[in-house]
């Protein structure tokens, strides 16, 4: 499915994301219809990948059941393999990206000589994919456009992005969600490297909204194999949509000005589609069950639902 089309009652809003078509209900409860698009360097490529949206969703599903007992979280329904239903919360204008190892954008900051990300001060003498002393937290702010940006504790307080008080809490939340999908992973034979958290609030309370622990919004490595790589300087095997980028990066493509988005053959579009199924699987543990709705009974089903969360 590239894109939605539901006109549901009492709809009061509708935001197309870049993965994402949101709709809005009675100004209480979200629709979030996670589709096949697919996006790499800000951009959205142009063929949906089979499958994708019902990974990312039964994912995302999964995990925020596994977490609920560290924080409440937006979750209402899941009345379709690629669709939430959930609470419409005050987002916090930031995301809290957490770090467990040395890779990726921390990597290349350090690489450049650089011994300090978003105000967290780098240890000396580490290699890439280093597990950092301690879990960081590498915030950004959120941007519906065009890339995020870091920002630092400091700064989200001083400009009254969030408050010390709940910054605090989100911070706290955090990283007791990243020591769960820690031990989620590593029962899978995996290590949680780094991920990134939402949060918003309906009166006093914070709930965890959006999606974790997925392919598209946390990277993995193998567990097995990590250390003697390590010892050898050799690249870590890792479960995410980095093969994606790599093979944009390959094609001449890095979502920079006057770049043309390499075409994308079917060939290409179903090894994709395939590689999103093998991540959920080592994600779960579970078998992946490719199912298909067509967009009358799914209007049908989710306006049903609706109904009765109303």
């Amino acid at each position: 499915m590239l894109e939605s089309n539901f006109h549901f009652p009492k709809q009061t809003a509708f935001y197309k994301g870049k993965v994402r078509d949101v709709y809005t209900i009675e100004d209480k409860l979200m629709v979030m219809v996670v589709s096949d698009r697919i996006s790499a360097f800000d951009v959205v490529l142009p063929r949906p990948i089979p499958y994708k949206g019902q990974v990312l969703n039964q994912v995302a599903a999964i995990m925020l059941d596994a977490t609920k007992d560290i924080a409440p979280n937006w979750v209402k329904s899941v009345p379709l393999p690629n669709v939430t239903i959930g609470l419409k919360c005050e987002t916090y204008p930031v995301e809290m990206v957490v770090r467990g190892n040395l890779t990726g954008h921390a990597w290349r900051t350090y690489k450049s000589g650089l011994r300090e990300l978003c105000g967290v001060a780098l240890p000396e003498g580490l290699k890439e994919n280093d597990f950092f002393p301690t879990p960081i937290i590498t915030p950004t702010t959120k941007a519906h456009e065009g890339h995020d940006e870091d920002i630092s504790r400091e700064q989200i307080i001083a400009t009254g992005l969030v408050s010390e008080k709940e910054y605090a809490q989100l911070e706290k939340l955090t990283l007791a969600l990243f020591n769960r999908g820690k031990e989620l992973a590593a029962k899978q034979g995996l290590i949680l490297v780094d991920t990134k958290y939402e949060f918003g609030k309906v009166g006093d309370t914070i709930y965890v909204i959006d999606e974790i622990h997925t392919p598209d919004s946390s990277r993995y490595f193998y567990a097995d194999g990590f250390e003697a790589n390590q010892a050898a300087g050799k690249p870590q095997k890792q479960l995410s949509k980095e093969f994606v980028r790599e093979w944009l990066m390959e094609n001449g493509f890095q979502g920079k000005e006057g770049q043309t988005v390499p075409e994308m053959s079917d060939e290409f579009v179903h090894s994709v589609s395939e590689r999103y199924i093998e991540l959920f699987e080592k994600i779960t543990g579970r078998k992946f069950e490719k199912q298909q709705v067509s967009a009358l009974d799914a209007e049908k089903q989710i306006v049903s639902q609706l109904q009765e969360l109303l």
